[in-house]
């Protein structure tokens, strides 16, 4: 019996997708729910999983191709078993009715669970019941899965040497996208000297399709400014103990940014604002997007409502974002949306930059390295350590006083972390 392999429907506002990594070759067995190949959106990289056991025959679409929801990319032979199972689950018998609801349970509770969660549960054996979810409405994300195998036991006992096929770190490290390798070409320029073509990723494209339109569709200024950073570290390094005994997350400076934003936000809403059109949109919430680097490029996960969370949970949230990145695990609902956006080129060693507007958001905080550096304070020059900060804004919709002034108050509040807590 030949089962066709069809693209699944993708998520809202993704169109297409471009299949990169095929994982299994024509005649090799698969197992259902097993990731067949990798089709890498304008977003994220998605899993397209078997639907039944068997052995893989032809595909019909290649590496590069660009497909659709619902073409048909590979024919797979479903065994004798999957034959079977699939010709009598429409005609249960008396007995198996009455295990009827616990199976739809279950179905239920897999529908909404990506292709990468469904292939790990389904290869360990697991009881999604027992594994808590960390996404949105307590959804079961791949880094709750793989949290739950590290910490916890299968549901079913698997053999030894299934278990060594199916470890965590190989399934997370199949999300990165591939680099320049041996099969592509390395040709001779005009001089001889050696060089290789090679074709931009979606994400790498999006990413350049949107700074372009940035820089061409928005009159974008930047201001800087620079923050003594010895109070907030004073403080850090006070409570960063009994913060992470608390709350089991490491208290870094993010957080504080994150909330310094927020307050400068609410007095100056235009800085949150957007352009549609002839209108402006003054956002009644702060939705924070966090810069993140990933293997795939710079990828921007959304902090959502961050004015209703605590620092803890902006640090947790943060952190989990940033584990997301590296194993490629984030969605599309991850990157969706946001009102204002932080970036941290401080990470990399960067003392000063001009970050770019992420449309159609009007602003955009970029932080630096933290450098001691000689200054002049109550008339005498000192050593602190300092950090520049650059806030650029779009023109059309926020003046330069608005946009220093907004800039001004996360610095003050960065040097007086106490008008966190004040509300001044």
């Amino acid at each position: 019996m030949t089962i066709e392999v069809k693209v699944p429907t993708l998520p809202e506002s993704v169109t297409d997708g471009t299949l990169v990594n095929w994982r299994k070759k024509p005649g090799e067995a698969v197992k259902r729910g097993e990731n067949l190949v990798d089709l890498e959106t304008d977003k994220v990289v998605l899993d397209i999983p078997a639907p039944v056991d068997g052995v893989l025959g032809e595909i019909l679409r290649q590496e590069g191709d660009v497909v659709t929801t619902g073409e048909v990319i590979a024919i797979l032979e479903a065994d004798a078993a999957s034959q079977t199972e699939t010709a009598a689950a429409p005609a249960p018998t008396a007995s198996a009715s009455s295990s009827a609801p616990a199976a739809s349970s279950t179905e239920e509770s897999m529908s909404g669970l990506s292709p990468a969660v469904r292939r790990l549960i389904a290869e360990h054996h697991l009881d999604i019941s027992k594994v808590a979810g960390s996404g949105r409405s307590g959804r079961v994300t791949k880094a709750d899965v793989l949290a739950f195998l590290e910490g916890g036991q299968p549901a079913q006992p698997v053999s030894t040497a299934s278990a060594s096929v199916s470890a965590p770190a190989p399934v997370s490290s199949a999300k990165v996208a591939p680099v320049p390798s041996g099969n592509v070409p390395v040709l001779p320029d005009a001089h001889g000297r050696l060089e290789q073509r090679v074709p931009m990723t979606r994400l790498r494209a999006r990413i350049a399709e949107r700074l372009l339109m940035a820089k061409n569709s928005t009159a974008m200024l930047t201001t800087f400014n620079e923050i003594n950073m010895k109070p907030v570290m004073d403080l850090r390094n006070r409570y960063k103990d009994d913060f992470e005994k608390k709350h089991g997350v490491r208290l870094g400076f993010m957080g504080f940014f994150v909330k310094a934003v927020i307050e400068a936000l609410k007095r100056y809403p235009a800085v949150n604002g957007s352009i549609d059109g002839n209108d402006i949109i003054y956002h009644g919430y702060y939705d924070i997007g966090i810069a993140v680097s990933s293997p795939r490029g710079l990828v921007v996960p959304i902090l959502r409502d961050v004015d209703q969370m605590s620092l803890a949970e902006i640090e947790k949230a943060i952190g989990e974002f940033g584990k997301k990145a590296k194993e490629g695990t984030l969605t599309v609902e991850d990157m969706t949306g946001g009102t204002f956006t932080i970036t941290n080129g401080g990470v990399f060693g960067s003392l000063m930059s001009t970050p770019i507007l992420n449309p159609p958001q009007s602003g955009i905080l970029g932080m630096h390295a933290t450098k001691d550096r000689p200054v002049a304070e109550n008339g005498q020059v000192v050593i602190r350590p300092m950090m520049y900060v650059a806030h650029s804004y779009d023109h059309r919709i926020i003046d330069g006083r608005e946009a220093v002034t907004f800039l001004v108050t996360v610095k003050e509040c960065i040097e007086d972390p106490a008008r966190l807590i004040l509300n001044v």
